[in-house]
Order: structure tokens, then sequence, then C-alpha cells
């Protein structure tokens, strides 16, 4: 994803490192941000992605076709539903769901891959992925809900992108109600009133995150050395 216009990236955020400066060995976590659509999840997703090197964007498969500009393999993996049917069965797929008329759903082997190499993975998905990811992985995931100011703000947002007609935007809004009920099952809610602050405070939860104690194993093996110095 490319950042949003006029975005300036600040310094990443902070890792543990050693006194070479390598950072100490980590296992990644699982950042997912939900919203209904039009509240700015891309955005932020879009920010967070252009200046932190260790944040990787998880790139779900899909049965729905390429809108203008979307890339295979960059923005979705598009796939026929004969294949997605077929990834489900043989439980290749962390979650999956079907969103109005097209299947959705986030290749396990990538993800798996990316927390071993001690790099974190962001999903753009909803309540329904949320859930099964928090089944599969969940000392893995780390759930951040952002929410609009107000539901006239959001439907000016979905509005003013002028990307679907009017009967989309209208079952949009019917579905945001729905959506915003499930806040309650994440660890994080982030009202996004002004994008910058709420890009920043998303940035602050990822930093936070990163050094608990529980994601760090390399931390036993830095400790012990310290203490056996001299």
């Amino acid at each position: 994803m490319p950042p949003p216009p006029g975005f300036r990236a600040p310094a990443a955020a902070p890792l543990n490192v050693d006194h070479t400066g390598r950072p100490i060995r980590r296992r990644g976590l699982m950042l997912v941000l939900s919203s209904p659509s039009g509240a700015g999840k891309s955005t932020i997703s879009r920010a967070l992605l252009a200046d932190d090197p260790d944040l990787r964007l998880s790139v779900s498969v899909t049965t729905r076709p390429p809108r203008a500009g979307e890339v295979d393999g960059r923005d979705y993996h598009f796939i026929a539903p004969e294949r997605y049917h077929e990834m489900v069965a043989r439980d290749e797929l962390l979650e999956h769901a079907r969103v109005f008329d097209n299947y959705y759903g986030t290749p396990r082997r990538a993800v798996e891959d990316e927390l071993a190499a001690g790099r974190d993975v962001l999903f753009d998905i909803d309540w329904q992925g949320t859930q099964q990811l928090a089944d599969r992985l969940p000392r893995d995931l780390v759930r951040v809900f952002i929410l609009p100011p107000s539901k006239g703000e959001l439907e000016r947002r979905l509005r003013a992108r002028a990307q679907d007609p009017d009967d989309v935007v209208a079952r949009r809004m019917a579905k945001a109600a729905d959506e915003m009920s499930h806040w309650a099952e994440y660890d994080y809610i982030v009202v996004n009133t002004d994008i910058d602050a709420a890009i920043a405070r998303v940035r602050a939860i990822l930093t936070a995150e990163r050094l608990r104690r529980d994601r760090q194993p390399g931390l036993a093996d830095f400790v012990n050395a310290m203490r056996d110095e001299g």
C-alpha cells in the first residue's frame, strides 16, 4: 500500500537491541485493524507500513474481481471460487469469510513464516476474521477497532471517496451498525476524529505490544549473558 497523500514518516517504532545494536530475538505479532468501511483503517494501515520495515501486510485471497488500480499479489491474491474452496478444505487459511457476494481469506503459511522470523503482520479484516484468528493464534494477536466520530461522518467519508454507487454506500452503512456492535471484542479502541492522531495512537499500541516480555524469547539469553559478565 502506498502512504496517504502528504504523509511524512517518522522513525520506525523501536525494538530492544543488545550492545551491538542488533535486535533481541523476538516472535512477531499479528496486528488486526478492523472498522466499518470508511472509518480510516486503510489509511492508518498505509501510514504504518510506509515507515516500518518490521511490519508486513497480510495479503488475503479473494474471489472478487480486481478494482481499478489493484495489483494481484500486492492488494489481494485474486483467485477462482474453486481454488478458494480447495484452500478451505485443506486448512490452508487462518481465517475466511463471505463478505457481501465474495469470499476472502488469509493464507496460513505466509503468516506463520513471518511470525517465526520475528516480523509483525498487519491485517485489515472484519470481526469475523478476527474471531477466527483468536481461535487459531490467540497469543500472537493484537486487536484494534477503529471507530468513526459519528454515523453521519462515516457516511460523509464513504460518499467523499466516490468509489461506490449509492446502493453500495447504503449497504455499507447498514452493515456498519452490526460491525460496530463488536467493538468490545477488541483489545484497543481508537476513535478516528483526526487521522494523524489515530495513526499515532495505533503506532503507540504496536510499540508497546512489541515490548511485551512474552514476545521476546531472546531476553532470557540477553539477561543471562549480562549476569555472567566479569
